[in-house]
């Protein structure tokens, strides 16, 4: 864990400043915001502020400075009891660190003054442009951190606190545990990835699959209108064998494993930071409530306060956008449909490839929809906050977080969800629930049924009961060689834009718009000016600006945990890229943005609990998963009840042999309405993928056994995770005893000097 000794935190000089408002020449031409501006600096200057003015061509730039008065009003506020001992009173103060500074001046400069406006409201109204504190002393945090090539060395964390404050520096400890903590999880992914390489020529299966020329499948779509040969997909086969093996149910529990103890450990070095930079006892109700008296000594707290309207209202709204989400992903179905036809159409030469197309661009349209779907749920996340009206700053963080989540949860996964759960004619849904919906008959539709049943896979149906969209497009399907594939493509593209393409957006976009403004920008010659220029000119940040890298980090560890059984390459690919995230985020602070307001912290806040309901959440979502989407559990059915091994194991015969004909039903090519339509030779039967009886493709015997074996396996497989998560976070305390001890030895020292 890269952690430093902290050195003494330096205060700043009297002389110098700590914050810079910057106002556009035009509004002194304008009586009224010139007035707005006058009063703004007045009423700051009856608080104990100084203020200083300097100018370019443009810009007036207020270096504001506020009196040592109010930092010795914060540390009275904030002194414990037993710290108004006269040897206390005695002791030589303390410097006031530059976070604390700069912190208590944000806070006064954007509280209400008294016409009700706030410094943002001013900087709507075109008074001031911007207000920030100033870089200063970040030359050491650029020589150590904040460069490329000190990707493999250790984070200053005490370093980062002294500049950044605890906040920005926690959320660099948590990130740099959680990749440090990525490495064993990327290591048992690729060899579970690789161990399928050793059997890329001995999977029986996939050899059945090679071998099985003389067995035709029906067609699947539109885009595909001729019967295709089972070993065309021989290639196929073989790759989804890498991810769909009997690691995959070890790798799973692995991670839920992983997951508990990562969360674990992690609360236990967050005790030691915390403890190190004095911080455990740390009150953060009482800290804003000393800067309102600092700001205003007539202020009052803000007392809790519960509305059951105001939240059913809200829960409703919630509710809303997350059909709304769920609405998206049926958005995606419809376009992955009319996508199958158009590339039928205009593109023949790819009538092999359709539906390896289709996958393709309909993750890119995904990646599309997740980007677009962000700025909406920020939007949303932040008016159902403000109609909410939270007491305080972190509570209305808090809330914004989980209801932004929530939404952002969704939209990133729902696509994933429809592949893993609903796409396939083995799906869960399809499988459970038969005979129910009537559909109208297609070209596909036996000649003896105009309506005819259909199991609730009405995303695809079986042959001769398709399901066409408007009438006109049949829904798609799974790849023949399974919707593990699907899902494999569909989490490796997003996975890897979202790593790469995101990466350099949030890399260029700053670089590119600093080095813009600073090459139109005509720079002074006085170096105080120059100094206040070249913060002007770097990029604004705002609240949300840490609260994104958050996000960020907590969407990429919900793709590292859940559905990670069908992706076993998940933990590589992040570790990979939060090498880079750190040092990406280290340059953009430093060195491309506007100097982040320090704020307090003693832990991550409300994002703990996010993590751990992805853990929650990914055991759910790898049990349905392995028993669903995945070949394990009929695999394991077919070898112990129906295989060649159900009397005992034979040595020289391997137990899947025939499984490959056992798990695809018959159907005959004559009960087609029109069976001249489709393509190739002169075929009697063709086969599909499912359990279904050759008369009307009802639902066999087998078919509801191996749904409760499924339905047991999830339960098994949920309940052993969760169990092995519980003893986990049972047997690792969260706070270290040394912890424990440190304060408890401090609270006796305490009590020993109060008795002499």
């Amino acid at each position: 864990f890269p952690l430093m000794e902290t050195n003494a935190c330096e205060a700043e000089a009297a002389e110098q400043w700590d914050y810079v408002l910057v106002a556009d020449h035009r509004a002194q031409r304008e009586p009224r915001l010139a007035s707005q501006q006058q009063r703004f600096l007045e009423e700051l200057g009856s608080k104990g502020f100084h203020h200083k003015v300097l100018e370019d061509q443009e810009k007036l730039y207020f270096g504001m400075r506020a009196d040592n008065s109010i930092f010795d009003l914060y540390r009275t506020l904030l002194r414990e009891p037993e710290e108004f001992a006269p040897r206390a009173e005695l002791a030589r103060p303390t410097p006031v660190p530059a976070t604390t500074r700069i912190r208590i001046v944000n806070f006064v400069l954007n509280s209400q003054t008294a016409g009700g406006d706030t410094f943002q409201d001013l900087v709507k109204a075109g008074v001031f442009e911007a207000g920030f504190p100033l870089h200063k002393g970040e030359e050491d945090l650029k020589r150590k951190w904040a460069q490329w090539t000190n990707m493999f060395q250790e984070q200053p964390i005490d370093d980062i606190r002294n500049y950044f404050g605890e906040k920005v520096a926690l959320y660099f400890a948590w990130l740099g545990w959680y990749t440090y903590m990525l490495v064993p999880a990327a290591a048992v992914g690729l060899i579970i990835f690789l161990s399928g390489f050793s059997l890329f020529h001995a999977s029986q299966i996939s050899k059945e699959i090679c071998e099985a020329h003389d067995i035709y499948m029906c067609p699947r779509g539109d885009h595909s209108r001729r019967y295709r040969r089972l070993s065309e997909t021989c290639t196929f086969a073989k790759l989804t064998h890498l991810f769909d093996n009997e690691g995959t149910v070890l790798f799973a529990i692995f991670m839920a494993l992983w997951a508990t103890v990562f969360l674990e450990i992690w609360k236990r070095q967050r005790a030691r930071v915390v403890l190190h930079w004095d911080l455990y006892g740390w009150d953060e109700d009482q800290e804003e409530m000393a800067l309102e008296l600092i700001n205003c000594p007539d202020s009052q707290p803000r007392l809790h306060q519960h509305s059951y309207v105001r939240s059913g209202i809200i829960f409703l709204l919630t509710l809303l956008m997350i059909c709304l989400m769920i609405g998206m992903a049926h958005v995606l179905v419809v376009y992955r449909v009319l996508a199958a036809a158009l590339f039928n159409s205009a593109l023949p030469f790819l009538e092999e490839q359709v539906t390896t197309a289709v996958v393709v661009t309909g993750a890119l349209v995904h990646y599309v929809t997740i980007l677009v779907m962000t700025k909406i749920n920020k939007c949303v996340a932040l008016k159902l906050c403000d109609f909410e009206k939270p007491r305080t700053f972190s509570e209305r963080e808090s809330k914004f977080t989980i209801r932004f989540f929530t939404l952002q949860f969704f939209a990133h996964f729902s696509s994933l969800i429809y592949i893993a759960f609903i796409l396939g004619s083995s799906s869960l849904l399809s499988t459970w629930v038969s005979s129910w919906l009537k559909i109208p008959s297609s070209p596909f539709t036996p000649k003896n049924e105009g309506w005819s049943c259909l199991s609730l896979a009405w995303i695809n149906g079986h042959p001769g009961k398709s399901v066409r969209l408007a009438g006109l497009w049949k829904l798609e399907e799974c790849h023949l060689s399974g919707c593990m594939m699907d899902l494999f493509v569909q989490m490796a593209i997003i996975m890897g834009l979202k790593q790469t393409l995101s990466n350099c957006m949030e890399y260029l976009r700053p670089w590119l718009a600093h080095k813009w403004r600073s090459m139109q920008a005509t720079v002074s010659r006085d170096p105080e000016l120059r100094r206040w220029q070249h913060n002007y000119l770097l990029n604004p940040v705002n609240t949300f600006s840490l609260f994104d890298e958050f996000m960020e980090m907590m969407i990429q560890y919900g793709f590292t945990t859940i559905f990670v059984a069908a992706f076993p390459l998940a933990p590589l690919l992040a570790l990979f890229s939060n090498l880079v995230e750190i040092r990406l985020d280290a340059i953009k602070m430093v060195r491309l943005q506007r100097r982040l307001v320090p704020r307090k912290a003693k832990d991550i806040g409300t994002w703990l609990q996010v993590l751990e309901i992805i853990g929650v959440l990914a055991v759910i979502a790898n049990g349905m998963v392995i028993a669903f989407t995945s070949e394990f559990i009929p695999r394991i059915v077919y070898k112990h009840r129906y295989g060649p091994c159900r009397q005992g194991a034979q040595p020289a015969i391997d137990c899947l042999t025939g499984y490959v004909n056992h798990s695809l039903s018959v159907f005959f090519t004559k009960d087609f309405q029109d069976p001249v339509q489709t393509e190739g030779e002169n075929v009697t039967e063709c086969r599909y993928r499912d359990y279904g009886t050759t008369q009307d493709s009802n639902l066999t015997e087998q078919s509801w056994v191996l749904l409760a074996i499924r339905l047991a396996f999830l339960i098994l497989f949920e309940h052993v995770a969760l169990c092995i998560k519980l003893i986990a976070a049972w047997f690792v305390p969260d706070t270290p005893q040394s912890v424990k001890n440190k304060v408890l030895e401090e609270k006796y020292q305490r009590l020993r000097e109060k008795m002499w």
